[in-house]
């Protein structure tokens, strides 16, 4: 068996070591923190419930009387309050949670302990070995030890933001200039939710400066935050002595947040992250493969951090698990991740930036999903399902496991379109100077920041023709279609 080298115990890598322990991989976790440990990203989408049953861990997540998510609630634009209900429109079995990510994390790391993965807190990774361009292990140091240098056959790169190999080794990570944005949020007890919510539902309410959230925790404790442009909250942070104060003008001056926090307290205490928003040149390589953050991170208007983490971190187990019993080669296996995994990222990033024009309107975005989707197995393809399948994370479970292998497609035919002039559902989406700057990038490419779904290359898609795909039963891996199965998509 390979030993497996898993850096960072949040979700994308407790996943990933649970299902590679699981099959009698030697999987080690190095994880830089004590957990519990506090953390943003407490919306859930259904898809990572699915996968919480695969690994195992549904019932102990259950056990833990998070909300129930049933959908979201988004007051956006000029347009009346909008609804997408997963329950209405997929069944009562998809539904997530809002959490408390120290309990949701820890939940999982201890998972993947139990599974038969070695974990170990409080353990500082300063950098991954390469051999030439292959990954061979990780020089780490536990709390109050010395260095170490351990080798392993594959190291699984999931450091979050840290990004040991893409933003540190590499350094071939690239901003997205439209999403240079900031959040501040902190806590009230006792909030409403907007009429008309889905049960447990995230608010989302748009601002001429930015949007806001609303998420009901347990105990009837509310996230509440606001994500705005770093330059206006720059601007706007000015006027303030502290980020506390901040805070609570962001939430008076919107009549949709005083009304939700009219009868709520405030709990002190304030957070203020950068939302950068990223991805790697390369998702996998040579012995390695990056996992949720590691490999992008995307703004968190629809709530996807821990679908693509859960999602990157089971690709990845696949991956190794096919290569080990010969199912594909090293090239076949960086493909399949690669692509499906970017493919995940690319569709999410195109659907969030349509938000960023809020006067577009929900059919205009209920339009893109469709064409970022293809239509289910029972031929049922419409732009308010494929919306929410998408906003759920099943539209990439669904196409992962395709046997067809078209996963990527649909992301194709929207960039394809885009370059011979027609459609053009993200260009048209952006504004006349987000336009003229993305012209003046093309005209000093060293100095260009990557707008992936418009700059994408060809061999980043998934190939349709080579028919690999998904699978998890009987057992976790990558097959492929056969040659009558394998269609052309259309």
């Amino acid at each position: 068996m390979p030993k497996v080298i898993v850096i960072g115990g949040g979700p994308g890598g407790s996943t990933a070591a649970a299902l590679l322990a699981q099959s009698g991989v030697p999987v080690k976790v190095l994880e830089r923190a004590e957990f519990p440990r506090y953390h943003i990203g407490e919306s859930i989408t259904t898809s990572c419930r699915a996968i919480l049953d695969y690994v195992g861990a549904l019932d102990k997540i259950n056990s833990c009387g998070f909300t129930s998510k049933t959908g979201v609630l988004m007051r956006w634009g000029q347009e009346k309050d909008w609804v997408i209900d997963w329950t209405a429109q997929f069944g009562t079995d998809v539904r997530s949670w809002q959490v408390d990510r120290e309990d949701f994390d820890t939940v999982l790391l201890d998972h993947a302990g139990e599974s038969g993965a070695e974990v170990v807190q409080n353990a500082q990774v300063k950098r991954v070995i390469f051999d030439g361009d292959r990954a061979v292990g990780v020089e780490w140091q536990p709390a109050g030890g010395e260095l170490r240098v351990e080798t392993a056959d594959y190291v699984i790169d999931a450091s979050g933001r840290a990004g040991l190999i893409a933003a540190q080794h590499f350094n071939h990570r690239r901003p997205h200039e439209i999403f240079r944005n900031v959040a501040i949020w902190g806590y009230w007890e006792n909030a409403e939710l907007l009429p008309g919510s889905p049960s447990g539902g995230i608010n989302v309410i748009s601002s001429p400066d930015g949007w806001y959230w609303l998420i009901p925790l347990r105990g009837n404790r509310f996230s509440v935050g606001f994500v705005t442009h770093k330059t206006n909250f720059v601007e706007r942070r000015r006027e303030f002595d502290s980020p506390e104060a901040m805070l609570k003008a962001m939430m008076a001056e919107s009549p949709t947040m005083k009304q939700v926090l009219a009868n709520a307290t405030y709990q002190p205490g304030v957070h203020v992250e950068q939302d950068f928003s990223y991805a790697a040149d390369d998702f996998c390589g040579n012995g390695y493969f990056l996992v949720g953050d590691a490999a992008c991170f995307l703004d968190p208007l629809l709530s996807t951090g821990v679908h693509l983490a859960m999602y990157s971190g089971m690709l990845s187990a696949a991956s190794i698990l096919a290569l080990n019993r010969g199912e594909v080669n090293e090239q076949e296996a960086q493909a399949f991740f690669e692509s499906l995994y970017r493919n995940a990222y690319h569709r999410l990033f195109t659907l969030v930036i349509s938000f960023y024009q809020q006067h577009a309107g929900k059919d205009r975005y209920f339009a893109l999903a469709d064409t970022l989707s293809r239509a289910r197995e029972d031929g049922t393809k419409s732009p308010d399902l494929a919306f929410g399948e998408i906003i759920a994370g099943l539209t990439d479970l669904r196409e992962a496991a395709d046997r067809a292998g078209q996963g990527a497609q649909p992301i194709k035919e929207v960039i394809d379109a885009a370059a011979t002039g027609g459609v053009k559902p993200v260009q048209e989406l952006l504004s006349a100077a987000e336009q003229a700057r993305l012209r003046a990038e093309d005209a000093a490419p060293n100095q260009r920041v990557t707008m992936a779904p418009m700059y994408i290359d060809a061999n980043d898609l998934y190939d349709a023709a080579s028919g690999l795909y998904l699978v998890t039963e009987p057992r976790l891996g990558i097959s492929r279609a056969s040659s009558d199965e394998t269609v052309t998509a259309g």
